[in-house]
């Protein structure tokens, strides 16, 4: 017993004595913090080992634990240091641990602010561009409200002159064999959407359309030519065709021909004897029947009688329809002075013409005798039937 405490006393007081020294050393390096750290971090055991080490010489070395107390002390204002310190502290290397593992906190905690800028940045330039997309968004919504039209109710019609004009094409034309009063008219009704010749007047290109103020019973007739012919007309339509021909109408629409409002009653003394509130009801009650029962949008109008005025064109295309008058037509509307076969087929082929605008009547008997030979004779000359 006497010689196994012999050796015992001897080992503490060596480790005392090593211990001393080692913290007078420590104490003469703490200006270089780095290169002491560096020396210690090398000379220190795996961590399980150091903490171990650190309850052993904590109690054997009371200068030791007071030399930790005060090295945390000094490092309280890095939380990650005095946090790590005491767990990985001996008597050895209480500092240099602590200083150690503060290095990279303190290091951390400047790197995560970077990151935390680095992101209100974006954020900001985010705001910055969002804002611009809202500004733009919101110039479309605003041109847009300014260039749309004033609807029928809130047109001033007193601007528009309701004096009226009957329409024929005249009997003078040019050298393309078109008539000089259709140009005319063109020029000066256009912007009303009014047409008094075809759109491709340089090119040979023929509008064919026949108006039904009532069937005759030639209708049918009619539309076996046009589909033997495989060419499309255009049909205007009264108010009693449209509820007494539902047939007639659904086979136009079938095979591929265009429906035309020709006003629901034809009065007589044209559109413009109508009030523009009688106009209007007029246009939109054949209008709305004809989209009722056939499930069809008609957007060609052809006035009655062909009279009009600045008004009625104007209320005509408030309803978003286009006029259309005709560039070639003749006394065919009579059923009991209907002219000779051949000698309208002369005069039909004779009127031929860039950008023709063709109004034929369907109550025609003759119409419906010469409508083959003249697609047929139109054709041969290079003319080209087309839908306006």
């Amino acid at each position: 017993m006497k010689h196994f405490l012999k050796p015992s006393l001897c080992a503490l007081l060596t480790a005392a004595l090593t211990c001393s020294l080692l913290f007078a050393g420590c104490g003469k390096n703490t200006g270089t913090p780095g290169d002491n750290t560096k020396k210690n971090t090398e000379a220190v055991s795996p961590p399980t080992q150091v903490v171990e080490n650190s309850t052993e010489e904590a109690s054997t070395s009371p200068q030791d634990t007071e030399a930790s107390s005060e090295s945390g002390a000094k490092e309280t204002s890095s939380p990650a240091q005095h946090t790590e310190a005491p767990s990985q502290s001996s008597a050895k290397e209480t500092s240099s641990p602590a200083q150690h593992t503060g290095a990279p906190a303190q290091s951390s905690t400047k790197e995560t602010s970077s990151p935390a800028q680095h992101t209100e940045a974006p954020s900001q330039s985010s705001t910055k561009e969002t804002s611009s997309p809202a500004q733009h968004t919101e110039v479309p919504s605003q041109s847009s409200s300014e260039t749309e039209p004033p609807s029928h109710e809130q047109e001033d019609w007193t601007k528009y002159s309701n004096e009226s004009q009957g329409w024929g094409q005249g009997v003078n034309f040019n050298s393309k064999n078109q008539p000089e009063g259709s140009l005319s008219y063109q020029k000066k009704y256009g912007s009303y959407d009014a047409h008094f010749i075809g759109s491709d007047t340089d090119d040979k290109v023929i509008w064919l359309t026949l108006d039904e103020g009532y069937e005759n019973g030639y209708t049918s007739r009619i539309l076996d030519v046009l589909k033997e012919k495989n060419c499309q007309a255009v049909f205007f339509i009264t108010g009693p065709y449209a509820e007494q021909n539902p047939d007639l109408i659904r086979r136009m629409i079938n095979e591929g021909h265009v429906i035309g409002n020709h006003s629901w009653s034809h009065p007589s003394k044209g559109m413009p004897s109508l009030s523009v509130e009688d106009q209007i009801a007029d246009i939109t009650r054949l209008h709305d029947y004809v989209k009722e029962h056939y499930n069809y949008d008609m957007t060609l109008f052809r006035n009655p009688a062909g009279i009009f005025s600045e008004r009625s064109l104007s209320v005509t295309r408030s309803l978003g329809y286009d006029s259309m008058f005709w560039s070639f037509a003749y006394a065919d509307w009579d059923p009991d002075k209907q002219p000779d076969p051949q000698t309208a087929l002369q005069k039909l082929v004779d009127r031929l013409h860039p950008g023709a605008l063709y109004l034929l009547h369907a109550v025609s008997e003759t119409n419906t005798e010469i409508l083959g030979d003249f697609i047929d004779q139109a054709r041969s000359q290079g003319y080209e039937f087309k839908l306006p």
